[in-house]
């Protein structure tokens, strides 16, 4: 388990590929969502290795100066295509409990996924083509915790027809190396 690095997350990943030639730095790909460059993406990929590895070391590596590089980091901060966050191992800073979510869902899901998207036990909420309509994980403190969100929060909003609880057991990986594949 890593104590830092980066997650590098896109709105659609797949602006992520087929990019790699275009802009400097990535403005814009004519849909809506910043497209990145082969240079980008290996600035991604060393923040990937080590999120706290200096901007004249990444510049060696991709062959820009250390100014350049500040830039186009901030750049694609601004843009939403990566952040840098420190990555924990939930239990080792008191959540003893994590849990995906399979809810089904009545109507509409964008009025269900903002309100999941607004609690903070919810790392990540997706909306999905399947059994179930949205997935959701929960990290949270105990299972006593669990059960006041899953029973009390997310069984209790308008439109949530059901869920179905995954309780973790064992987290055997966790990585964020899939953003320049």
């Amino acid at each position: 388990m890593q104590s830092e690095g980066v997650a590098s997350r896109s709105a659609d990943p797949s602006s992520l590929r087929g990019s790699r030639s275009g802009n400097p730095g990535g403005s814009g790909n004519g849909n809506g969502t910043p497209s990145v460059d082969a240079v980008s993406l290996a600035i991604i990929e060393q923040l990937q290795e080590d999120g706290r590895r200096p901007y004249a070391a990444i510049g060696k590596a991709v062959g820009l100066s250390e100014a350049a590089v500040r830039q186009r980091v901030q750049k694609l901060l601004d843009q939403g295509v990566m952040q840098i966050v420190a990555v924990t191992d939930p239990l080792t800073v008191g959540f003893r409990r994590q849990a995906m979510v399979g809810i089904t869902v009545e109507g509409d899901l964008d009025p269900v996924a903002d309100a999941l998207t607004a609690m903070p036990e919810a790392e990540y909420v997706v909306m999905t083509a399947g059994s179930y309509d949205l997935l959701v994980e929960i990290v949270c403190e105990d299972d006593d915790h669990l059960l006041e969100v899953i029973n009390k929060r997310i069984r209790a909003l308008p439109g949530v027809r059901s869920t179905e609880s995954f309780v973790y057991l064992k987290l055997k990986k966790q990585t964020y190396m899939w953003g320049t594949r």
